[in-house]
């Protein structure tokens, strides 16, 4: 099994942190002031969960400049004032940038017990099987 170190138990935690308080910057009407602060833990949480070198390479990757510039660019937008249309840019990088990690996302989430009933219920399940379909065919050029 693979040992987790220190500074990837706190980008976990981090990258939680970011995860909550985005949830609530756009539970309280688009607080900039929350989702600044969610957007700025988040990547820190990646940057130490798989280390600074490997996030730079990730974001900078030449297939993924379109989809980065996005994401950061929605970043700079939600920190200039602008907190809607910056949460939807951002939004629409963020999928350009993970959807490759939706499938395994799901597939992790069925095994856990109470999300994965949920997950399995009819209506649900030809949703989530829609959405790992629908990028895996994309990332394969399908």
């Amino acid at each position: 099994m693979m040992q987790i170190t220190d500074s990837q138990k706190i980008g976990v935690g981090l990258a939680g942190f970011g995860i909550a308080f985005l949830i609530l910057g756009i539970l309280f009407f688009f607080d900039k002031g929350l989702l600044a602060i969610g957007n700025i833990l988040f990547i820190a949480g990646l940057a130490f969960v798989i280390g600074l070198e490997r996030t730079f390479r990730f974001f900078f990757q030449k297939h993924k400049v379109k989809a980065t510039g996005f994401f950061m660019g929605g970043i700079l937008i939600v920190l200039l004032g602008w907190p809607v249309v910056g949460m939807c840019v951002e939004m629409y990088g963020f999928f350009l940038l993970f959807g490759g990690f939706i499938p395994v996302a799901v597939n992790f989430l069925r095994r856990l017990p109470v999300i994965g009933t949920l997950l399995n219920l009819p209506g649900i399940k030809s949703v989530a099987d829609r959405l790992g379909e629908s990028n895996s065919m994309k990332l394969s050029g399908v």
